[in-house]
């Protein structure tokens, strides 16, 4: 089967996981440690990437990183091929480290802070240490922000100190830092805000405007590539292209969107439209197009479908050819 494609381009920002084979631990020796972090540290460098956070747990890791060029895919086939090569070697065994490709979140600049904070509260959620043992977990950039000397010349941690209530490179704002953590796991409203429960899903992290503006610069065919041979919430830039031309081609806006009725027969049109072209789900219908409970989507839908097509121009002008 084709391998999904990736949305690469310059200056782009990745939240990028992967785990060990059938979830084995892959990060349970020192030695498996350092080497996957030499890996790192050697295709940061040649890459020219930038690393804002990151984290080593035992069986799965987690980077934050920024590409000033578009070669993401080029750097983590190297980054995981290598590593393999020298996991297997060692081991004297063969066989797949990782449980396959790798899953590369592109991120808005407004994500880097809640991602970066996700990703230096994961061995705090595994039960491995404490906030306030944070900077004695050496496999993780909270580490190295804490110890100057430790770094490495391509880590940026600007973005998640910023995000943390203005703060700064400084040791008594690192202090702070480590406060706002401590506060952080401890209100699971404010992590439910920043997105937490949904930080590994989907394929892009950000504003509406954010997702706009990068399918804007994706042809169809790229758009289908990305999405027809991943997992269900990778279809959801299919769905969002398909909501953009129907606002262009009836001549409205998203804000118009917030605005108008949730039962507005335009909105109940383009909702059929995604139902019947996409097979968009009704939940991801009711939260984009603003139209309330899942239950009244199906039920508008529904109505929509038993009425005469004569009498539906916006769905005449939706449907005069496809928008998907």
């Amino acid at each position: 089967m084709p391998r999904k494609s990736r949305i690469e381009f310059a200056g782009a920002h990745y939240h990028v996981i992967n785990r060990g084979n059938y979830k084995d631990w892959i990060f349970k020796t020192e030695g498996a440690r350092r080497s996957f972090l030499e890996c790192l540290k050697l295709c940061c460098e040649a890459q020219g990437w930038e690393l804002h956070s990151w984290c080593l747990m035992s069986n799965h890791y987690h980077l934050l990183i920024h590409t000033p060029e578009p070669n993401l895919v080029e750097g983590m086939k190297w980054l995981q091929s290598t590593f393999a090569n020298r996991f297997n070697r060692y081991r004297k065994v063969n066989g797949h480290v990782f449980q396959g490709r790798y899953k590369a979140i592109l991120l808005d600049s407004d994500a880097l802070g809640p991602v970066s904070h996700y990703i230096h509260l994961n061995p705090v959620r595994a039960g491995l240490v404490s906030v306030e043992q944070l900077q004695d977990f050496v496999d993780s950039s909270f580490h190295q922000m804490w110890h100057p000397r430790r770094r490495w010349s391509f880590c940026r941690f600007d973005c998640f100190l910023e995000a943390a209530g203005g703060l700064v490179d400084k040791p008594r704002d690192r202090l702070l830092y480590r406060d706002y953590l401590a506060w952080l796991s401890s209100e699971p409203s404010e992590r439910k805000r920043l997105g937490f429960e949904n930080m590994v899903r989907g394929w892009v992290k950000g504003s509406r405007d954010f997702k706009q503006a990068v399918l804007k610069d994706l042809s169809d065919a790229q758009i289908q590539k990305v999405v027809e041979f991943d997992a269900a919430e990778m279809r959801e830039p299919r769905w969002e292209r398909a909501v953009i031309r129907a606002l262009e081609r009836l001549g409205r806006t998203d804000s118009e969107l917030r605005t108008e009725a949730k039962g507005a027969e335009w909105k109940v049109a383009v909702a059929r439209h995604l139902r019947e072209r996409c097979l968009t789900p009704n939940r991801w219908i009711a939260e984009r197009l603003n139209m309330g409970a899942t239950s009244s989507v199906q039920s508008l839908v529904s109505r929509h479908r038993k009425q005469k097509h004569g009498k539906n121009s916006n769905w005449i002008l939706l449907n005069h050819e496809k928008l998907d």
